[in-house]
This record gives C-alpha cells, sequence and structure tokens, in this order.
C-alpha cells in the first residue's frame, strides 16, 4: 500500500514563508494529479491548489499569487510553497494524489499542521 508522508510545516508568523513536501512510498502509476488540501478546525476539508500530468494548475482564489504547486514526478513528490503567510491559513494541510485509468485511486497523506501567528 503507497504511503504519503508529508513534511515541512510548523509555526511560522504572519508574513513568513514554508514550503510543504508530500513524498510518496512507492512508485505510483497512472497519476492524474497531485494536489494540496486543507482543513480548519470547524471547518470542511477544502482545496488549496491542484496541478495535472499535463501541467494545468489551479489554486483557490485565498491563495493565489502566495502558494505555488510544484512537483517531481520522477519522486513521486509534490511540494507547496507557500509566502506571504495568513492567520487565515491556519490548518492541517493533506496532500492527495489521484490517479487515472480504469481504477481511478485516490492516496491521501496523514496531514501536517501549519500555524501562522505571532
Amino acid at each position: 500500500q503507497v504511503q504519503l508522508v508529508e513534511s515541512g510545516g510548523g509555526l511560522v508568523q504572519p508574513g513568513g514563508s514554508l514550503r510543504l513536501s508530500c513524498a510518496a512510498s512507492a512508485h505510483i502509476f497512472s497519476i492524474y494529479a497531485m494536489a494540496w488540501y486543507r482543513q480548519a478546525p470547524g471547518e470542511q476539508r477544502e482545496l488549496v491548489a491542484t496541478l495535472t500530468s499535463g501541467g494545468s494548475s489551479v489554486y483557490a482564489d485565498s491563495v493565489k499569487g502566495r502558494f505555488t504547486i510544484s512537483t517531481n514526478n520522477a519522486k513521486n513528490t509534490v511540494y507547496l510553497l507557500m509566502n506571504s503567510l495568513k492567520p487565515e491559513d491556519t490548518a492541517v494541510y493533506y496532500c492527495n494524489v489521484e490517479t487515472q485509468g480504469s481504477a481511478i485511486t485516490n492516496y491521501w497523506g496523514q496531514g501536517i499542521q501549519v500555524t501562522v501567528s505571532s
């Protein structure tokens, strides 16, 4: 069973930056998209950014211009560079990998805490 392991979270001051990483424990075939979601306390999980294998990216309006998603396909790793962080970015961040083909599979990381506070 493939596992996704996130790293890079923590506590940062408003205006600061963090880079999240998510690495797969084994090669994942037929990836359609890799993405980051987040869930704040009392809120539903929301999409932050996604990047398809074709190179198309989508960002939540709240993070456009501040966050950048990127991947290293050879390493089955997805990154999220977060700049100009705000307190409202505080949440547990989850990475997601969706495959394509006859057996679509969604893999999820265990989540990593990002706290933006002075």
